[in-house]
């Protein structure tokens, strides 16, 4: 008879930062190192340690410790440390889909560097995990994935609920991503610490694995029991080797072993057969009573999560596709400073500090990497972009004279794009006079009379206003800086058609030498109605919108209002205890004022008053100290008042679907949340929501067993829903917590700021700066479809809502480039555009989609003169397989539904 197996692995679950600020973590970093390099070369039964499936941990230990280095290298080689496979263990549903790549990439190429790689996904502490993890892992070579969260029936650390019903029938699963790939699942069923300090005490030890041996059986689907010996930041266990000898003793018909996560799934694997239950999707706790699903963490520290989106973007949507126009025309493309500029951003990424669920020191931190690595995405940008843009063409615009100004307007989606381009641009330097003189003497310059032209010489829709005088330097690759006055001017152009991954070039230039452009109706007819091809929309006097999309013919009222709650919980969840209502922006007075009206744009500023409670009441504090968990507090508001001035300018574009919205305002109170609701009116059971490589389809009402009133989900770049006849999306740009309210007509509830006083969790932590007492920007947009949200490919632009134009202004010259250029052309229904970047080791161009729908598409990629052949890869960016052009010169990829497709151009 075969023996049972108790597999014993010595990790400690290592956030960087978290109660304690990164300094103060590193410090006890470096004593867990140290005593682990201790066991490994003096006892022979200490074998192995996992370091929580993160390389950084290495890299601060070196970077203190860097004498240490061939010893650690060692100890790795051995298989004594344990490492990888993803840099930072991050928060999955609050980084992008590409981040979520670049981790993994990151951290396999650092686990090789060390000298060994562990081959198993690790999520021990993830506040949820999302739908195609699988598939990632999958393509990144892992054998399996280990998780402590999202299945039912575990509730708050992974206890059994009564009355729940399993998704899976025990601690070992089949995950399956939406596309129908399936990686082994390892859920700590009884938590990541359910074998930490382990006794050697024969007594105490007996009575210890009685009854911890029983809760791993209860859920293990094999002999072979999982124990993990740690737990958060917790030092090695040095007497383990004694207390697994006692362990021996004490059940000679048990195999006691110090193991690690390789050769446990291997066993796993062998006889788990059959047997094991098929999750599907993303695992984020919705069969459980809701208190401890964390999703609240979306809205905690806004400011950060709109840092972070605009930082991703900067990178993966801006950046490095303007990196690879540039290395195409033979600029060397910059993977050191990338790779510099996404372990910045990364190292923000684990999931207490982008949940923004730590002491204020972590957090103030976390806002200057997010600064340094967006100023790192800027440059880059800028040189690409100033690179390309001094390769075109621009002798066209000689004509013009000596006040031509021409500049290049980049789209780095992948999709063609319309929409207004506002620039502010140099329309005359000196560099001679750059003191006062220079000042007065450019202030004295009479500014001629601007048109904006294309190079056909098409006078465009646009806008040109003085933007006064500024100073301003270059600085040269061969001498010294060189600083000038200039004259600028404010341009706000109406780009239609710009190419996807591509640019056009415009120059601004005197309307007497190029005449003007034809002039089409105003968007806006008034204050309170604008209006263009698609929609027509009427501001309330609340400030709300009516909107009807012409379309479909259906009318959406009540649009936009603002709801204030109290916030009685802390930087993990939202609790509004009960006898506290709502207080609204709906039915009270608006000012209401247009700032802007052309024939391509329009804009009306909306400014509503919410009259709020200062903060919670004293009970709150009392119930913080005493450590009242959060769904028992019965506090109350503050009768002090405080006034929170909404300012919403709401635009609306021609040829456009969408109203985007950009609402500011001081936020003067504490202990409460503010969301914008729109109430669709639209009747269904299921909404969309943006996820991880995904477009989720979501049930609007929550399972039987969900308790909390609260019932928020994660989003990334969008929520929506709609009929047979069509719908509405909410677009955002860092706002990454939604609920639907079926008893507001189905609306969509955008949380735009959640202001408390506490980390939460084990202990007494206040974090004054997680009220938020600061500025408030929240970006939004409403589109308006016809049909299916995904079939329509509706969903493309609430992505391209996200990414910035970039502009490059240049000077009259002859060039290589031509006018307008696009360096990828592609197709593909339901399909998604994700990256272009140059391959981590070599020049080949790769190039990321996703197909958003569960229906099979093809991708098809038309060959051109810059690349040879085309392959198909895996996310590691490793060659799968070559593809062939047909005869029309198209590569076409079939494509599963739901799958993640990269490939190689070279």
């Amino acid at each position: 008879m075969k023996k049972k197996t108790v597999h014993i692995i010595s990790h400690s679950h290592w956030d960087r930062e978290w109660y304690l600020p990164l300094e103060r973590h590193k410090m006890k970093l470096l004593d867990l190192i140290d005593t682990n390099m201790e066991l490994f070369d003096k006892d022979p039964g200490f074998y192995s340690f996992h370091l929580d499936g993160q390389t950084i941990v290495l890299d601060d230990y070196l970077e203190i410790r860097p004498e240490k280095r061939e010893e650690l290298l060692r100890h790795v080689r051995e298989g004594h440390f344990r490492v990888g496979p993803f840099y930072i263990l991050q928060d999955e549903f609050l980084t992008s889909g590409e981040a979520n790549v670049r981790n993994l990439q990151t951290g396999i190429r650092e686990a090789k560097a060390y000298g060994n790689l562990t081959k198993v996904g690790y999520f021990p502490d993830a506040f949820g995990n999302a739908g195609q993890m699988p598939q990632l892992l999958t393509q990144a070579g892992m054998e399996a994935v280990a998780f402590g969260r999202g299945v039912k029936p575990v509730g708050f650390n992974n206890e059994l609920k009564e009355g729940g019903e399993y998704e899976s029938a025990y601690s070992e699963m089949q995950w399956q991503s939406p596309d129908g790939t399936k990686l082994l699942g390892i859920l700590f069923a009884n938590w990541y610490c359910n074998g930490m300090e382990i006794p050697v005490d024969e007594k105490e030890a007996k009575a210890y694995w009685e009854e911890r041996l029983a809760k791993a059986e209860m859920f293990a689907s094999t002999d072979e029991l999982l124990f993990m010996n740690g737990c958060d930041h917790q030092p090695v266990q040095k007497d383990l080797s004694a207390a697994i000898e006692t362990a021996r003793r004490l059940y000679p018909d048990i195999e006691f072993v110090h193991s690690n996560f390789e050769d446990y799934v291997k066993k796993v694997q062998a006889e788990a057969g059959e047997k094991l239950s098929t999750v599907k999707g993303e695992l984020t706790s919705q069969e459980t009573d809701g208190w401890y699903t964390l999703v609240n963490t979306c809205s905690s520290h806004v400011t950060l999560k709109r840092q972070n989106r605009r930082n991703e973007v900067a990178l993966e949507r801006v950046s490095e596709p303007l990196a690879v126009f540039a290395a195409e025309n033979g600029k060397e493309y910059p993977h050191d400073r990338f790779n510099y500029a996404w372990k910045i951003l990364m190292q923000n990424h684990p999931h207490d500090s982008i949940c923004g669920c730590s002491v204020d020191q972590v957090n103030k931190e976390i806002e200057v990497r997010f600064d340094r690595s967006t100023e790192i995405a800027h440059t880059l940008s800028e040189d690409a972009s100033a690179y390309v843009a001094d390769l075109t063409d621009t002798s066209v615009f000689e004509k013009y004279g000596e006040n031509a100004v021409p500049f290049v307007v980049f789209n780095t989606t992948g999709d063609e794009r319309t929409g207004k381009v506002t620039v502010v641009l140099d329309a005359k330097r000196d560099y001679n006079k750059w003191l006062w003189d220079g000042r007065r003497d450019m202030k004295a310059w009479e500014l001629p009379e601007y048109v904006v032209v294309d190079s056909e010489g098409n006078v465009q829709k646009a806008t040109v206003e003085d933007a006064d005088v500024k100073f301003g330097y270059d600085l040269p690759d061969d001498k010294f800086r060189q600083p000038y006055m200039t004259r600028q001017v404010k341009v706000s152009l109406f780009a239609e058609k710009l190419p996807a991954l591509g640019y056009r070039i415009y120059a601004l230039v005197p309307a007497e030498a190029a005449g003007t452009a034809g002039k089409g109706s105003n968007i806006a007819s008034d204050d309170r109605h604008l209006e263009n091809e698609f929609l027509k929309v009427a501001i309330n006097d609340d400030g709300t919108l009516n909107v009807l999309d012409k379309q479909t013919g259906k009318t959406y009222e009540g649009l936009g209002y603002f709801e204030d709650t109290l916030d009685a919980g802390n930087e993990y969840i939202y609790f509004c205890p009960k006898g506290n209502p709502a207080i609204v922006t709906k039915g009270t007075k608006a000012e209401i004022k247009l700032v802007e009206n052309t024939d391509f744009a329009a804009s009306v500023e909306v400014t509503n008053v919410l009259t709020v409670p200062v903060s919670a009441d004293d009970q709150l504090k009392e119930e913080q100290e005493g450590l009242v968990e959060f769904m028992k507090r019965t506090c109350g508001r503050n009768s002090e008042t405080t006034q929170i001035v909404l300012h919403t300018t709401i635009t609306l574009e021609k040829d456009s679907r969408s109203v985007r919205f950009v609402t500011e305002f001081d936020n003067t109170a504490k202990d409460h949340r503010i969301r914008v609701v729109a109430p669709t009116g639209i009747s269904c059971t299921h909404h969309y929501a943006d996820s991880v490589f995904e477009v989720v389809n979501r049930p609007n009402e929550h399972s039987k067993l969900w308790e909390n009133p609260c019932k928020c989900e994660h989003q990334q770049s969008f929520v929506g829903l709609n009929d047979e006849k069509g719908g509405m999306l909410i677009a955002n740009i860092g706002l990454y917590e939604y609920e639907i309210l079926p008893e507001e007509k189905n609306a969509l509830a955008v949380t735009i700021l959640r202001s408390v006083g506490e980390l939460g969790d084990w202990g007494v932590f206040p974090t004054e700066l997680s009220q938020q007492l600061r500025h408030i920007t929240a970006e939004y947009e409403m589109t308006f479809f016809a049909g299916d949200l995904v079939e329509s490919n509706s969903f493309r632009s609430a992505y391209q809502f996200q990414v910035p134009y970039t502009v490059a202004q240049t000077k009259v010259h002859a060039g290589t480039l031509p006018a307008e250029k696009s360096w990828l052309t592609w197709e593909g229904e339901r399909m998604m555009f994700s990256n272009l970047k140059e391959k981590a080791e070599g020049t080949d161009r790769m190039a990321r989609f996703v197909n958003c729908s569960g229906e099979p598409t093809v991708l098809r990629i038309k060959k051109d003169a810059s690349f040879e052949t085309l392959y198909f890869s895996n996310i590691l960016e490793e060659e799968v397989r070559p593809e062939t052009a047909n005869a029309d010169g198209w590569y076409e990829i079939p494509v599963r539904g739901f799958e993640i497709v990269t490939v190689g151009m070279r």
